[in-house]
């Protein structure tokens, strides 16, 4: 008996120190390794920091600069999306009404057809099948004949009421907001809130046309101020959207001769307008009379008038699930998809305007109460875009972990792309970069979190310096 109790204590006592011998091993390595990224050229102005934990227990394995507050880029959307698992669960959908106001006599309704906007970011989106452009547009019509409406006198109109006029966060840069990445988050999406304007290239330094868009649109008149850049010089160029009442949409800067896409992926001015202005063109082409014309909020406060309000719903569009959200969110990096989830919790909560500040302060009081030193993470917005964001590695890698215990922790792991070999999420703008994900070390699950600020020298090659760092944890 003696002997057994000896055995096992023996046994304990060589588990203790193998896993004692091999984490020292560990933060010897990663200490190694560390110092010589901070230590590169690349390095040489910049802030470099590391957090590493133990995903089950929340133990530091190893941690540098661990609270400095840094640019996370885009791996702040791991910290909007973990919220939102917390605060909306995984199985929240948005709800976008269709309806009318007035009264139908006849097949005519004499009143307006309203699209009542809730924030889904996914209505019109290609990465469903019941939520593209033709299944949404489809299903309206069906619910207008359903209804027997075969003529309206009237409008379509895109309502983008709910979340007040501000759709960009304050923080973003001018350059970013013409860009597909720089929607604003409206309460009415369409198609992602974007659209592709093609080019029609030529030699070095010639001027860059604007041969069409897809898909159309009419209402806007573009003026091209690109050139043809230097092969290997890559897409420089940037949309504007129009500012005031102007129709016009500047494009700026350079697309080098090489590009094979030949297009810029530019964002709506008015989202909901174009909601709108695809019903009616789809009505009228089914041969269903509209007397007026598409119209969203933005639109009727230019005229002064308001928006009315839905008097009979006809349908109501569901989103997909959170869970299917978030697996693009971070998968693809969708800024607006984030932005949309931020402002989905003040949503919820009700009793306050749905604002991007108010929703980061619903972010920042839910982990306060779990123990999160809210200084740590100075937001700006969801996605990580604006180049104020500053937020500790600490404190991602510790959202992180909390994240390893929930029943929706699979779905969220599953959202995480894969660089290097390991599930993380990238996080990059102008000499930032960025990581956060999981990865098992020996049989341990570990997490971690990583920023660089203010490297210099190529993008490529930071990433290669900081994979041998993480190369470590494997």
């Amino acid at each position: 008996m003696m002997k057994n109790r000896l055995k096992a204590l023996f046994s304990l006592l060589l588990i203790t120190v193998t896993q004692s011998w091999a984490q020292n091993t560990l933060q010897q390595k990663l200490s190694t390794a560390f110092n010589r990224l901070q230590a590169s050229e690349q390095c040489r102005y910049g802030t470099v920091s590391l957090t590493v934990l133990d995903a089950k227990t929340g133990e530091r394995v190893f941690t540098a600069n661990a609270d400095a507050g840094l640019a996370p880029g885009s791996t702040l959307k791991t910290v909007t999306t973990i919220t939102a698992f917390n605060l909306l669960g995984k199985d929240f959908r948005y709800q976008t009404p269709f309806g009318y106001n007035g009264t139908i006599n006849n097949g005519t309704l004499n009143g307006d057809i309203i699209i009542k906007g809730s924030g889904d970011p996914t209505l019109g989106s290609w990465r469903w099948e019941n939520t593209t452009q033709t299944y949404v547009l489809n299903a309206f019509v069906a619910a207008l004949k359903k209804a027997g409406i075969r003529k309206i006198n009237g409008r379509i109109i895109g309502d983008d009421s709910a979340y007040g006029t501000q759709s960009i966060p304050d923080g973003w840069i001018w350059q970013d907001l013409g860009t597909y990445y720089g929607a604003g988050a409206t309460a009415l999406c369409w198609h992602e809130n974007q659209f592709d304007i093609n080019l029609k290239t030529g030699p070095v330094g010639t001027p860059i046309k604007v041969s069409g868009t897809t898909p159309a649109v009419p209402y806007l008149t573009f003026k091209s101020e690109l050139t043809n850049g230097v092969a290997g010089t890559g897409d420089n160029a940037y949309p504007y959207l129009p500012a005031g009442l102007t129709n016009i949409v500047y494009l700026r800067g350079t697309y080098a001769v090489d590009q094979t896409k030949k297009l810029v992926a530019a964002a709506y001015p008015d989202p909901a307008y174009d909601a709108a202005f695809r019903l009616l063109d789809t009505l009228r082409r089914l041969g269903i009379t509209v007397t007026g014309t598409a119209e969203s909020s933005l639109s009727l406060t230019a005229k002064n008038q308001q928006t009315p309000a839905i008097t009979t719903t006809l349908t109501i569009h569901p989103s997909p699930t959170l869970s299917q959200i978030v697996y693009w969110t971070n998968r693809k990096s969708l800024n607006l998809y984030a932005e949309e989830l931020l402002k989905a919790l003040v949503a919820k909560t009700g009793g306050k305007e749905v604002t991007t500040p108010n929703g980061i302060t619903i972010l920042q009081n839910f982990w306060k109460a779990r123990g999160i030193d809210v200084n740590s993470m100075d937001m700006v917005d969801g996605c990580g875009l604006s180049p104020e964001d500053r937020i500790t590695t600490m404190t991602v890698a510790t959202i992180m972990q909390s994240a390893r215990k929930e029943a929706w922790y699979a779905d969220f792991y599953e959202s995480l792309p894969i660089y290097n070999d390991m599930h993380m999420k990238s996080g990059s703008i102008h000499n930032v970069q960025a990581y956060t994900g999981y990865q098992t070390h020996q049989g341990r699950e570990l997490v971690f979190s990583i920023m660089v600020n203010n490297y210099n020298g190529p993008g490529k090659n930071i990433r290669e310096e900081i994979f041998r760092v993480l190369d470590e944890l494997k």
